[in-house]
């Protein structure tokens, strides 16, 4: 068995401050990996100016929490100058992985988000090989949502064998491929077949046999046991009253079906001492602000642009109910819900969502569950948690959905995820 401080863990991934469910994924897994024996982990993210050029919704840099002792956060510079128009910056994280690759560290590599990230690892590795240098690596692969929705559907509707054959492939040249839910390896599996019933490939075979289901790894500690002095703190700070607001926590994007939710609130028949919270960044803040302005309920709605990590639990404790009415779009189709499991792990009011994507494998039985695209629908379930359910269902319902999500746990998902690994690094398990 190989000493700890022979034992590496390197994560490609869109990482903080990014808003998204996967870069607080991998801030877990990466903190999971230091309990669990690899006292060199590393982080490889795309530079800080790049970030804020891409549109990319991001928290207040001052709200991001800092990584412990022994995860180091790499931003590699790009490679080239303005002669190399793309991809100059994939360049910079291809090289350092390589570095990292052939430094005589027996390494786990894992990328979420196939596109760019995979596509780096495999480039990197190959190119290790080719040094002739020691090479001891083995590879994860987790395909996310928008992997299918806005890359690998793209180019099976418009027909680019060879943007799909690129990026199927290569997640399948990795030691161990996951998805992030069961309809997120289904959702694969079909375009894959349709790629071979046009080009007369193979590819859904291997994506049928090889791909395995990863739940994303959520730090469940900082949601229980919440301290009410706390949250009280907390309630005051933001002008809040417990169990006095609707909480939408997530990006502002289309899909997320904030809309809808302002149209439920509208027709509610909630009081007028009930708010609703819409916490978050994102490409449609601008146009939902002015939805919003319209609204005869327009002093009730507030939008909060700077909730950090630390807060985020404290929110969600003392909300009377937090609703995530996505919907499917071509664009994005939620293959999981993070955000609804965190929840259900800090208590407080009930769930409110749909039951589209993964988001069912998110909650299980243990939220109100609406059509799509449906204000009504969503007014009715607004109406239900907050002036029909008992002060007794609502415990009762918080602490089921509590015991669920714990199967959510970054140490259980860290765990059954490395328990797969091919055995060339031993997945050594210590006391946390």
């Amino acid at each position: 068995m190989m000493n700890e401080t022979d034992r590496r863990l390197v994560i490609v991934v869109r990482a903080d401050p990014v808003i998204c469910g996967h870069s607080v994924e991998a801030r877990n897994l990466a903190e999971t990996a230091l309990e669990r024996g690899f006292s060199d982990v590393r982080i490889v993210t795309w530079p800080m100016d790049v970030l804020e050029r891409s549109g990319l919704p991001l928290k207040p840099l001052d709200a991001v929490l800092p990584y412990s002792p022994g995860i180091t956060v790499e931003r590699p510079e790009p490679v080239g100058d303005y002669k190399v128009p793309d991809g100059r910056y994939v360049a910079g994280i291809t090289g350092r992985l390589v570095e990292l690759f052939t430094d005589g560290v027996p390494t786990v590599c894992l990328s979420l988000y196939l596109s760019p990230h995979t596509l780096a690892v495999s480039d990197a590795l190959r190119a290790a090989w080719g040094t002739g240098l020691p090479v001891d690596v083995t590879t994860v692969a987790e395909a996310v949502g928008s992997d299918v929705t806005n890359v690998v559907r793209t180019a099976v509707t418009e027909g680019r064998l060879g943007a799909a054959a690129h990026i199927l492939s290569t997640y399948l040249s990795q030691d161990l491929c996951v998805a992030v839910s069961e309809y997120t390896r289904d959702l694969i599996v079909s375009e894959a077949e349709q790629i071979d019933a046009r080009h007369g490939t193979r590819f859904a075979a291997q994506c049928r046999e090889r791909i395995a289901v990863s739940y994303p790894a959520i730090d469940s500690a900082p949601y229980l046991d919440l301290d009410e002095s706390r949250i009280d703190a907390v309630m005051q700070a933001r002008g809040l009253r417990r169990d006095g607001y609707i909480l939408f926590l997530s990006r502002l994007a289309a899909a997320k079906g904030v809309d809808d939710l302002i149209a439920g609130f509208e027709r509610s028949h909630l009081g007028d001492d009930i708010e609703l919270v819409i916490a978050g960044r994102g490409p449609q803040e601008l146009e939902l602000r002015e939805r919003a302005a319209m609204s005869p309920l327009a002093a009730r709605i507030r939008f909060l642009t700077d909730v950090g990590d630390a807060e985020k639990p404290y929110l969600m404790a003392g909300c009377a109910a937090f609703a995530l009415p996505s919907k499917p779009r071509p664009e994005f189709v939620e293959t999981f819900g993070i955000a609804l499991a965190e929840k259900m792990l800090a208590g407080g009011g009930p769930v409110i969502t749909v039951p589209t994507g993964g988001i069912g494998e998110a909650v299980g039985p243990h939220a109100l569950l609406v059509p799509a695209d449906d204000p009504d629908a969503l007014a009715a379930a607004l109406d239900r948690a907050v002036l029909e359910m008992t002060r007794e269902e609502r415990e009762n319902s918080a602490r089921a959905a509590r015991d669920y999500a714990m199967q959510f746990d970054r140490r259980n998902v860290f765990d059954r995820m490395f328990a797969r690994l091919p055995q060339r690094i031993p997945a050594q398990t210590v006391e946390s």
